[in-house]
């Protein structure tokens, strides 16, 4: 996503609501990591959060600076509405941190209540307690979730390209079902739906795809190997796709031929979570509603041992290497589900004993009425090959 992928008041919208919050939680500077967040303030395709990158985000409207390795500094000043890109490193040797220090100092920030971003991925611990010396333990307030909470509600501009990743997925799942046959590896099928994504506009998914067939089907998460795929196998595949790197993410259970009937069994409880908690996600219901719907469905069914996972998250705009935004439906989630939400809805069953693990994924846009599923794709069990 860039500058050019929304018109400049949508940007003025999300300035005004994120110092709206500063305001609110009392912080005069906002140090912004996630690239996300930098995204969603100033339009950036730029890969500079794979290493040191920052931005500065005043509460009183002034210049936006960002700091990020110089040889994407070019990249930011064509693409970004950043007024002042300062680049770091590249042909020598530069701590980036005494950038920071030096900026600090020239726009005063110096001795303003400050929000710094502690981010999973983009800050390393070294940095981050290098920042915190800097500033001063007093000055320093936790602004992790600031952005990402109030990215949970998407406009209608955003909404409109979660929609268009969601189409890029049913063709690129349509692809993957006919590639799936007996003699052909996970990786190769796995080829033939990121040559679909790619070409149908999708950008590089945040999260590799996970692809697992026969007994790989009780893991979680690996991506597609080299095992071969044969008649009777029961599997799982889950891939996003992203339109301007706004995500829509995707899950299906798949049986190369007829199911026995303990694979009905496990899918159906699975499939039963996933419908429990989409008819309950509407807009003002706690986030914890739909959590409490699927685990009582997987409880009654004696299977709660398998639930190890998550029940779903929130998606929007995402980079490498996680697309989970800060709602997460689990029983301590703080959240109140809105209208504009987008959930990805998984809660999955893995780690059977014979090898077996049920995935079903749906993503839904909240809207005045409820969940409106966004992909086509069928969620019934989709048996391919011989059925009898």
């Amino acid at each position: 996503m860039s500058k050019n992928d929304f018109e400049i008041s949508e940007f003025e919208k999300r300035h005004s609501r994120v110092r709206l919050e500063m305001e609110k939680s009392g912080i005069e500077l906002l140090l912004v990591f996630a690239p996300a967040n930098i995204n969603y303030l100033i339009g950036t395709p730029s890969k500079g959060y794979q290493e040191f990158q920052v931005l500065f985000f005043p509460l009183k409207p002034d210049k936006l600076t960002i700091i990020t390795r110089l040889p994407d500094s070019p990249h930011l000043k064509a693409e970004s509405l950043a007024d002042e890109v300062i680049g770091w490193g590249g042909r020598e040797p530069e701590d980036p941190i005494d950038v920071l220090k030096r900026v600090m100092k020239e726009r005063n920030f110096s001795g303003l209540q400050t929000g710094v971003e502690v981010p999973y991925y983009y800050l390393h611990p070294y940095d981050y307690k290098k920042i915190i010396d800097l500033i001063g333990d007093s000055l320093v307030k936790d602004a992790t979730d600031l952005i990402g909470s109030i990215r949970l509600t998407k406009s209608p501009a955003e909404i409109e390209y979660v929609k268009k990743a969601a189409h890029i997925l049913d063709k690129s799942m349509e692809t993957g079902l006919k590639s799936i046959k007996a003699g052909k590896t996970e990786r190769q099928v796995s080829a033939d739906i990121h040559h679909t994504l790619l070409l149908s506009g999708s950008d590089i998914p945040s999260s590799p795809m996970n692809f697992l067939t026969g007994p790989r089907s009780a893991f979680a998460h690996a991506e597609p190997s080299d095992r071969v795929i044969s008649n009777g196998d029961f599997m799982h595949i889950q891939f996003g796709a992203h339109w301007k790197r706004y995500c829509c993410t995707i899950g299906r259970q798949i049986s190369l031929g007829k199911p026995t009937q303990r694979m009905l069994d496990i899918y159906q409880v699975a499939r039963d979570a996933v419908d429990a908690c989409i008819e309950v996600i509407k807009p003002n219901v706690p986030a914890t509603v739909p959590h409490e719907a699927a685990k009582n469905i997987i409880s009654k069914a004696g299977m709660d041992s398998y639930r190890l996972h998550m029940t779903g998250y929130a998606v929007g705009a995402a980079f490498p290497p996680s697309w989970v935004e800060p709602l997460v439906l689990e029983s301590n989630c703080p959240y109140i589900l809105q209208e504009g939400m987008v959930i990805a809805v998984e809660p999955p069953l893995f780690g059977f004993e014979d090898g077996l693990g049920v995935r079903v994924i749906e993503n839904v846009l909240i809207n005045k009425n409820g969940a409106q599923a966004l992909c086509k794709t069928t969620r019934d069990l989709i048996i391919l090959g011989n059925k009898l």
